[in-house]
Order: C-alpha cells, then structure tokens, then sequence
C-alpha cells in the first residue's frame, strides 16, 4: 500500500476547523487566503499521496473561495502546478480578466505563480487535485499560463486517460508498493504533461520519452477497452494508433509481457473475475469466454488450464461450492 496522509476537520474542535482546513490547503498547494459560510463547524477531509515529486490528493469539502493573491505569491511560491478533477458540486474561476466555469468531470487548472480566485459551491465538494513541480512539465509557462483558464474535459481522449488513473489511484492504493510510488509520480506528470500539450495542440514540443509513455498508456486504455474483440491484435492496435507493429513491440518491449501475453492475461483474469462471480452464477460459460474475446470454446479451455491450472468448469464448481453459493449455477451449460 501506498504511504498517505489522512486528515479530517472532524478529528479538531469545531471553533479550529476552519483554520485548520486553510492551513492543510496552504501546505499541500500554496498559502491562500479562504473563505466560506460554514466557518462555524467546518467539514473537509483530505489524502495526501505522495509520489515522489508529485502529491495526489483526493478531497471531500464544503463550498469555499480560495484566493491566492500576489502578496501571498511574492511571500512564498512553490512553482507547482495544481491540475483538479472535479467530481463533484460546480466551481467558477477567476485568472485576471479571465473567468471559467466547471462541472463534474472537468479539469482545470491552476498554478501556485499566478494569482486566482476560485469558488466551489456543491454539498459537499470531492475532487482529486494533482500537485506536480512545474519543472517536471515540458513547456514552457508561458505555454501552460494560455490553458490556465481553460476547462479541459475528463471524458475523452488524453483527460479521460487522466481521469481513469486519479480515479483509480484514489479509490485503491492496496495493491501498489512504496516503491511504485515514484513510477506513479512519472506516470502522472506525463499524463497531464500529455493532456497539455493537446490542448495547445504542441505535442511536438514534448522530449521523444514523455510521448512515448503517454502513447503506450493510451494503447494500454484502448487494448483494456477492447478485450471483447476477438480482432484485437497487434496489427489491429498499431493500425488504430497509426504506427506501424514493430514500433508497438519496441513501445512495451520494456513492459512484463509482450503485446499479445498481455491482451490473453487480460482476458483470462476478466473471465476469471467473471466465472468465480455469484451474480453470473447462472451465465453459461461459452458466453463468457465470448464476451472476453475467446469464441472458441476448446481455445478458451486450453488458455485456462494453462494460466490456472485447471478448467474453467471445475474452477468455477470449486469457488461456487467452496464459497457456500450452495452449488447455484455450477456451470455446467460449458
């Protein structure tokens, strides 16, 4: 599991809640100025990821205006750039003469150099913000500063592939070490390093290896979206990618499997997942092996026995039945 930092205004007296949220936000992004109707007894609560360089944070609050000024800006200045995926409850920013609104699944961004102010309103506010050090981006301030005001989406392309990891990150970080933790990190930083160049439209501008891990996570969404496919291949992936198939091997030649192991662990574990489920106790196995991209039965068969070392009927009788499901749906419609 992941190292992480758990805060919650509940956990203070109710007269320091407040403050003590103003002063969590000043150290996890910038000091800032907040304010809100709530200050009385303030809800907020906040994880703190740390990926090396970079901090993820998902957090849970009530409507508030942060504000960071110039004076605050020549007192201290981190040099980060803040990147919020907005889950839940609407915000309105303010850069300059510049203004923004933003809805669930928006991104925007902000950076600890420039003076703001933002409103959240929603009961409560959740969002995942992104700490990255604005060194780590490849481009310029100048470039970043034209999207600062602007809502980029999470629900496709480049932002969605965003979206998924935080989302993910967030709700789960059992199954990672500490020592993923700064691979993560890169991870990060590339993705939005990626989403902003594609906004600017300047993905030139990024170095040859940030393009690349951010192509090889994008095939990486695009086979888990297409396990159904029995026509995902590498020559299918490559041609949807527009780059030839040699250069998709030397694209995961460093990864633990090939193209085509990876695309079958995959979806051996999703009809794994599905064949020891109660809820599709009663789904023939045929149409699970189809549903993850094996229409052939025997094929499907001999790939199960040889990743888990028995069939996937007698796999399944033994979860059910071990699992005291009672013998419901035993599969025995193979």
């Amino acid at each position: 599991m992941l190292d992480e930092m758990v805060f919650r205004t509940e956990e203070v007296a109710a007269a320091d809640r407040f403050d003590s949220w103003v002063e969590r936000m000043g150290r996890t992004h910038a000091p800032m100025e907040l304010r809100s109707d709530h200050t009385e007894d303030y809800r907020a609560s906040q994880r703190v990821l740390g990926l090396g360089p970079v901090v993820v944070w998902p957090s849970e609050f009530q409507p508030v205006v942060f504000r960071r000024t110039r004076k605050l800006i020549r007192q201290s200045d981190p040099e980060m750039y803040h990147l919020s995926l907005l889950l839940h409850g609407t915000g309105a920013g303010v850069w300059g003469h510049h203004e923004t609104a933003y809805r669930p699944l928006d991104l925007h961004v902000n950076s600890s150099s420039l003076d703001y102010e933002l409103h959240s309103t929603g009961n409560p506010v959740r969002t995942v913000g992104v700490e990255i050090p604005q060194a780590l981006v490849p481009l310029s301030h100048d470039k970043v500063r034209r999207i600062i005001a602007r809502p980029m989406s999470a629900r496709e392309g480049v932002g969605a592939l965003l979206s998924g990891f935080l989302t993910q990150l967030a709700a789960d970080t059992s199954a990672y070490r500490p020592s993923d933790a700064p691979r993560l990190g890169r991870v990060a930083s590339d993705l939005v390093a990626s989403l902003f160049a594609h906004v600017l439209e300047d993905e030139n501008a990024l170095p040859p290896e940030t393009h690349q891990r951010s192509l090889t996570l994008r095939i990486q969404a695009f086979i888990r979206a297409h396990l159904h496919d029995p026509g995902l291949t590498p020559g299918s992936i490559a041609a949807a990618h527009h780059i030839s198939v040699s250069y998709l091997h030397r694209l995961f030649q460093d990864e633990e499997d090939t193209v085509a192991d990876g695309i079958r662990r995959l979806r051996l574990e999703a009809a794994h997942r599905d064949l020891t489920d109660p809820a599709l106790g009663t789904t023939p196995i045929h149409a699970i092996a189809t549903r993850w991209g094996f229409p052939r039965a025997s094929t499907f068969s001999r790939a199960y026995r040889a990743a888990y070392g028995t069939t996937p009927k007698d796999h399944r009788c033994r979860a059910f039945t071990g699992g005291g499901f009672g013998g419901r749906g035993l599969g025995s419609r193979e």
